[in-house]
Order: C-alpha cells, then sequence, then structure tokens
C-alpha cells in the first residue's frame, strides 16, 4: 500500500506552500516593498543599494544601538523629499526600537510622522502618516506587536526648524518615536 508515502509527501508540500504564503515583506499596495509615494524602488545608485532593501540590513553600527532593557536615544529619524521611504542610515536607529520594543512587550510608542511646509496642508497630513506607517511596518516586519504602536500625523504643523531653508527643510521631514 502506497497511501502512506503519498500523504507524507502531500504533507511536506502542504507545509512547504503554507510557509511560502506566510513570507511578505509588507510592501504596499502597489506592490512595492521600500514604501515609496511615487511606486518606484530604490535602485543600483540610491543611497540603500547594497545595504540588504529596507528590511534586510540587521547589522548596523553607531546611532541608537544599546542595551534593550532603555528606550534608544536617538528617537527620529529623518527622510529625503516627498518620500516616506527610510534611508539606510536609519535602520540600525529603528532597529534599536525594535529591539526595545520586542524585550519590553508592555512598552508603548506613538510614530509621529512630519513633513516640511511644502505642498497643501492634506497632502502633507497624508505623508507624515505615510512615513510614520512606513515606520511602523519596519517594526513590525522585526517583530514588534501591532497593538505596542500607533500612527499620528502632524503633517507641516510642528516644524522642529523655522525658515524656507533646504537644512530646516531636512529637519522637518521626520518621524519621531514618543514613548
Amino acid at each position: 500500500m502506497q497511501l502512506k508515502p503519498l500523504a507524507r509527501s502531500l504533507a511536506v508540500a502542504l507545509s512547504i506552500v503554507v510557509i511560502a504564503g506566510c513570507s511578505s515583506t509588507g510592501g504596499t499596495q502597489d506592490g512595492d516593498s521600500y514604501g515609496s509615494q511615487d511606486g518606484s524602488s530604490m535602485g543600483a545608485g540610491t543611497a540603500g543599494a547594497g545595504t540588504g532593501g529596507q528590511y534586510g540590513s540587521t547589522t548596523g553600527s553607531g546611532a541608537g544601538q544599546q542595551a534593550d532593557s532603555r528606550i534608544p536615544e536617538v528617537r527620529t529619524i529623518h527622510f529625503d523629499f516627498d518620500r516616506d521611504t527610510i534611508k539606510s542610515e536609519y535602520e540600525s536607529v529603528v532597529m534599536a526600537h525594535a529591539r526595545y520594543l520586542r524585550a519590553n512587550p508592555n512598552a508603548q510608542v506613538v510614530l509621529h510622522g512630519h513633513t516640511d511646509e511644502r505642498g497643501t496642508r492634506e497632502y502633507n497630513m497624508a505623508l507624515g502618516e505615510r512615513r510614520a506607517r512606513s515606520v511602523q511596518r519596519f517594526l513590525n516586519t522585526q517583530g514588534v506587536s501591532s497593538s505596542q504602536m500607533s500612527v499620528v500625523s502632524y503633517g507641516e504643523e510642528r516644524p522642529a526648524a523655522s525658515g524656507q531653508s533646504e537644512s530646516a527643510y531636512a529637519q522637518n521631514r521626520r518621524v519621531v518615536f514618543n514613548y
């Protein structure tokens, strides 16, 4: 009787299909795992090239890495103009927050999304939310519970720097981790 080997093979094949179906990178509705505003993904000439992608780099050094029992010191990450993509230079910061939140399941964080003053109020509110949700997705893929995170967008309403220079604009394009 060959029913037993057939059943075993079927069970193995079904397990592989289930595991493959569960592996998701948390992309956007457009299917873009980088979460860019315009649907384009990072190419070979961008800052994230060679780092393992937005979610792939887990090594990182420097800012934001410390003991899991303390809230990471760096609580602000910045974004490029009109983008909601987490820059590769801030992945280690977000990873430090992920480690802290995983190690402290009762901890809660509010992700505050901000923009510079360019664009309409409505557009900036939506962009601030997209930035905060991009960070939320990253944390979620790192094993942080969704119940530990919430998102608020302030758009252009709470600037970190005043003025109409590129330097001021760059400081205002951010997500702040508020514990």
